[in-house]
C-alpha cells in the first residue's frame, strides 16, 4: 500500500509534534523542581516533588496501558486527537493549583492523554515507512522529544522563577496542534487495511507470555523498562543532581539543554545505523556505551568543556537506545496488533520512567543524590543491555496473521 508523498509528509509533521509535546511536558517539570524547591511554592518539598513526579508518570503508565490497544480496535486518528486534547488542558490549568494534592491531580490526569500519544505516534509512523525502514521511523519520530525537551530547557533559562509560564505554553501549544490534527491527519492506511481484511486471530497478553513469545516479550519489556527508567529519571532530576554536586543552578539547567542535544544527535545516527546493521546489534552497543558515561559523570567534573561532552555524549547513547526498542517491536508485530504491542511495551516501561525518578528523588532527598545517583543509572544501564542481550530472532506470528521479518 502506498502513501502520497504531501500525505507522508504531513502524516510525519504532526506525529513528530506529538512527540515533542511530551519532551516538552517532561522537561517542564524537570527544571521547575528546584525553583519550588527553592522557593516553598504551595509548601513543595523534595518528597512532595518526589510525588508529583511519580504520579505524574503513573497517569502515562495507565493512559499507555489502556489507550494503546484501543488504538487497533477504533483507530489511530481519534485517539492521537482526544490525547493531545486531554493532555493539552490539565498541562494549562495545572500552574492554576490552589495545593500540592491539586497540582498532582492535574499532573495525572494530564498524564492520561500524554501517555497515548507516543505510542500511538510512533505506531502510526511505522506504518507511514517502509518496513526496512522502522527503526528510522522511530528514532525520527522521538526527536521530536527531544526537541521539546530543547525547547523546554531554552524556556526555563528565559523565564527563570516565572515557572508558570512552561506549562501554559505546553498547553497552548497542544491546544493549536488540535485543529491541524483535525483538519490535515488521515487515519493510517495499514490500519485501513487491516480492518477490511477478515478478522484474524489477535495477540494478547497471554500469547505474548506463551512459551513462543516469553523470551522476546520479557527482553522488549526489560529493556523498555530501564530505558524509559534512564530517560524520565534523568530528565526529570538531573538539574538538581548536578546542583547536589555543586554545580550552580544555572550550570544544572543548561546541562539539560546539552543532554537533550546529544539525544536528537543521536535518534538521527541511531536510527539509520540500526536500519543498516540491525536494531539488536546496535541496541545491545548503545545502552553498553550508555552506562560507561553515565559511571564516568558520577566523578566531579571542574572542566566545562570536558563535563558538557560526556553529558553530550551520555544523551547521544542512553536515550536512543530505548528507541531502538519500539523499532524492533514495529518490525515484530503486524499492524493488526501493532497498536497493541507498542503500548504494552510503553506501558511497562512506563513503569520504569515512574521508578528512576522515584529512586532519583529518593536519593535526593537523603542527600546522596551524588555520585549514587549516577552510579544508579549506570546499573540500569547495564541491565538495559542484559535484556536486549536476550533478544532472539524474530518469531512466526500465529496464523493467519501474517508475518514481519525483521532486518538483521
Amino acid at each position: 500500500m502506498t502513501t502520497s508523498p504531501t500525505r507522508g509528509v504531513t502524516t510525519a509533521v504532526l506525529c513528530w509534534l506529538t512527540v515533542l509535546l511530551e519532551g516538552y511536558d517532561l522537561v517542564a517539570l524537570g527544571a521547575t523542581i528546584p525553583t519550588l524547591l527553592s522557593t516553598h511554592h504551595l509548601g513543595f518539598t523534595a518528597a512532595d516533588a518526589t510525588g508529583v513526579a511519580t504520579v505524574s508518570l503513573v497517569g502515562v503508565a495507565v493512559g499507555a496501558a489502556g489507550l494503546g490497544p484501543l488504538t487497533d480496535r477504533f483507530g489511530r486518528r481519534g485517539m492521537l486527537i482526544g490525547s493531545v486534547l486531554l493532555f493539552s488542558v490539565f498541562t494549562l490549568l495545572t500552574p492554576l493549583a490552589p495545593n500540592v494534592t491539586a497540582f498532582g491531580a492535574l499532573r495525572f490526569l494530564a498524564g492520561l492523554g500524554l501517555g497515548a500519544c507516543m505510542p500511538v505516534a510512533l505506531t502510526v509512523m511505522a506504518e507511514n515507512l517502509p518496513e526496512r525502514r522502522r527503526a528510522s521511523a522511530s528514532t525520527f519520530t522521538m526527536t521530536g522529544y527531544h526537541v521539546g525537551a530543547v525547547l523546554t530547557s531554552v524556556l526555563a533559562l528565559a523565564v527563570g522563577n516565572d515557572w508558570h509560564w512552561l506549562f501554559y505554553g505546553g498547553g497552548v501549544a497542544g491546544l493549536l496542534v488540535v485543529p491541524l490534527m483535525w483538519w490535515r491527519l488521515p487515519e493510517s492506511a495499514a490500519y485501513l487495511a487491516a480492518k477490511a481484511e477478515p478478522e484474524g486471530e489477535r495477540i494478547g497478553m497471554r500469547d505474548l507470555l506463551g512459551p513462543r513469545l516469553r523470551r522476546t516479550t520479557l527482553a522488549i519489556w526489560g529493556g523498555s523498562f530501564m530505558g524509559l527508567l534512564l530517560v524520565y529519571g534523568l530528565n526529570t532530576w538531573l538539574p538538581q543532581l548536578m546542583r547536589s554536586a555543586g554545580y550552580p543552578i544555572s550550570r544544572s539547567i543548561a546541562l539539560l539543554l546539552v543532554l537533550n542535544i546529544g539525544a536528537v544527535i543521536g535518534l538521527v545516527v541511531a536510527g539509520i545505523v540500526a536500519d543498516r546493521y540491525g536494531i539488536r546489534r546496535i541496541a545491545r552497543i548503545w545502552f553498553a556505551t550508555g552506562a560507561v558515561l553515565l559511571a564516568v559523570l558520577s566523578l566531579r567534573i571542574d572542566n566545562s568543556v570536558l563535563l558538557n561532552a560526556l553529558v553530550l555524549l551520555t544523551g547521544v547513547f542512553v536515550f536512543s537506545a530505548q528507541v531502538l526498542i519500539y523499532g524492533y517491536v514495529a518490525q515484530v508485530f503486524p499492524a493488526r496488533t501493532r497498536g497493541t504491542a507498542l503500548g504494552l511495551a510503553s506501558a511497562v516501561g512506563r513503569l520504569g520512567s515512574i521508578t528512576g525518578p522515584f529512586v532519583t528523588g529518593a536519593l535526593v532527598t537523603a542527600g546522596i543524590a551524588h555520585p549514587w545517583g549516577f552510579w544508579f543509572f549506570a546499573g540500569v544501564a547495564a541491565l538495559g543491555l542484559g535484556a536486549m542481550m536476550l533478544l532472539s530472532k524474530p518469531v512466526a506470528e500465529p496464523a493467519p496473521v501474517p508475518r514481519v521479518a525483521l532486518n538483521n
